[in-house]
């Protein structure tokens, strides 16, 4: 059967209450310590079969697209849609319209702030799922309920989400990796917390060193690769963790760290040696056979593109609602959205993007926003009935920047490799590629090249959450940096005018320095409360 087929919502829901702590999110002890009546089932029944197994399986799948919210009710934390809202709403490459985002756009928020209690929450409750399930799956592979190898496998799909939620924590909690390897990261849980014995063992998790958690987050992904697939069919080829998707998120963990040399050689495993830059589409990874679309709308006209290495599942029947769904909160209002946030002149306005880019008519509209104002929305997301739109998280055009970027910074002179990379994702979406794309010449230094690969993400990403991750990482970088939060659009700014590709625009909302406090997010403050050797971050 296909992951299609078998996720439903009733089934998922009938075998979650099966499993203790699955339906309750652990996210603090005081939360934990209410087993009953989950415990009333022992939690081997859930995976006594091969098709609990799967069925627990997906349900892990499920918390990573919603969680429940501050207010009970059911939105896109962590994966489903909230983590390409906030993280772009954390950068200057969009506005926010109403008061939705604000805080997260203006960078107001504190401990009790529902964003960063959601996501904190929601995160944790995705780990404790998953490990939940990794202890299931151990039991069932040893007592011949499913094959060794397809406990493995289910055992590396749960370290896979278990390693993007540990480094979604780190991006929005805790300092970058590059400013001190041994500073203050986030509680990595890789057991399950299901028992008195393991909620008390929560109690006395501090929170560990970045270099121990990206280590950690390495060896979860070091075993997803051996353990998981090289191909899956149907949408289970886009919505479950591949052998690719393990290298392409080792890739992303890597550049973080500023390990260009491990990004090359992780990124050898899903490029070919040689690469045609004037034929985009025809560059195909080894593993996976994934490749880029012929035209830039293609990874949103299709789901399960040729190029959606990984996303997060939504449905008609199942998706993140009118408060979390990409096109609601992203979708221009007169077209069935409603208009939250839109696209920054910042960005729009950038004479490094070229006014015939095909993705500014492919995937831009202007359109009517929440204060019956003009802005700039994506239609990435265009499922405005049924919001069914997948949540993508990594795509191969990523996997090409990634590598482009630290080819470039590995190389002391402009490498021809890197600028190869960077016109492969750059030409699918350029009029005339033959006479537009770069050459060696239109870079007088390697950093030229490092700066037109920094901003050729910002222009391929936008409106997919990777702002903000970028932000973080290079605020360690003297030659790239933002230094701090950037200066943006004043929150609410619209209007026809305020778009003018090549032209010029003030940015009205001033930056934040790296310096101050806000630019992490405070931890909950119920968490510091619940779990006391958790500490705050400094500020809050």
């Amino acid at each position: 059967m296909t992951y299609q087929k078998l996720f439903d919502m009733k089934q998922i829901k009938k075998y979650l209450a099966l499993l203790p702590l699955f339906a309750l999110g652990f996210t603090g002890c005081k939360k934990a310590l209410d087993l009953a009546p989950y415990n009333s089932v022992a939690s081997t029944e859930a995976f006594s079969t091969a098709a609990k197994c799967l069925t627990s399986l997906f349900g892990v799948y499920d918390a990573a697209q919603s969680g429940a919210y501050t207010d009970g009710s059911v939105r896109g934390y962590p994966f489903g849609a909230a983590n390409i809202e906030q993280g772009d709403a954390r950068g200057e490459d969009v506005i926010n319209i109403a008061a939705f985002f604000q805080i997260t756009y203006q960078a107001t928020y504190n401990a009790n702030s529902a964003n960063c209690v959601g996501h904190w929450n929601s995160l944790y409750a995705l780990i404790n799922k998953a490990n939940v399930s990794i202890d299931g799956f151990r039991g069932a592979g040893s007592s011949g309920v499913l094959s060794p190898a397809v406990a493995a496998q289910y055992e590396a799909e749960c370290r896979f989400l278990r390693a993007m939620s540990h480094h979604e924590l780190m991006i929005m909690w805790a300092r970058p990796y590059r400013e001190n390897p041994n500073g203050v990261g986030v509680p990595y849980r890789d057991f399950a917390v299901n028992v008195p014995a393991t909620v008390e063992l929560v109690r006395t998790l501090p929170r560990a060193i970045a270099d121990t958690v990206y280590t950690r987050i390495l060896r979860d992904l070091d075993y997803a690769e051996i353990n998981l697939p090289t191909t899956l069919s149907g949408n289970d080829r886009t919505v479950r963790a591949s052998r690719a998707a393990a290298i392409a998120l080792k890739m992303r963990v890597k550049l973080h760290k500023g390990d260009w040399a491990g990004v090359i050689a992780e990124g050898n495993k899903l490029i070919p040696a040689t690469i045609n830059p004037l034929s985009p589409s025809s560059v195909v990874s080894p593993i996976g056979a994934w490749a880029l679309t012929p035209l830039p709308d293609g990874p949103f006209a299709n789901n399960s593109s040729s190029e959606s290495i990984f996303s997060v599942r939504n449905s008609s029947i199942d998706n993140t609602g009118v408060n979390g769904a990409l096109p609601a909160m992203l979708g221009a209002a007169n077209l069935g959205g409603r208009g939250l946030m839109a696209v920054s002149p910042i960005l729009w306005n950038n004479s490094g993007w070229l006014c015939d880019d095909l993705r500014r008519s492919l995937l831009y509209v202007s359109g009517t926003n929440a204060n019956n104002g003009v802005s700039i929305f994506t239609t990435k997301y265009r499922d405005y009935v049924n919001r069914g739109d997948f949540a993508p998280q990594i795509r191969y055009a990523e996997v090409l920047l990634m590598q482009a970027e630290a080819e470039q910074r590995n190389s002391g002179s402009v490498s021809a490799r890197a600028l190869d990379l960077l016109n492969t994702v750059r030409n699918r979406s350029l009029a005339t590629p033959a006479a537009q794309q770069y050459v060696i010449g239109s870079f007088a230094t390697p950093n030229a090249l490092i700066s037109a690969i920094l901003l050729e993400r910002r222009i391929e990403f936008l409106l997919e959450g990777k702002r903000w991750a970028d932000i973080h990482r290079l605020s360690q970088d003297a030659a790239f940096t933002t230094n701090g939060i950037p200066a943006k659009a004043i929150n609410g700014a619209a209007g026809a005018a305020i778009y003018n590709c090549g032209g010029a625009y003030t940015p009205g909302q001033a930056g934040i320095a790296y310096s101050d406090f806000r630019f992490l997010w405070p931890v909950p403050a119920e968490e510091i409360i619940q779990n006391p050797v958790v500490t705050q971050n400094p500020g809050y």
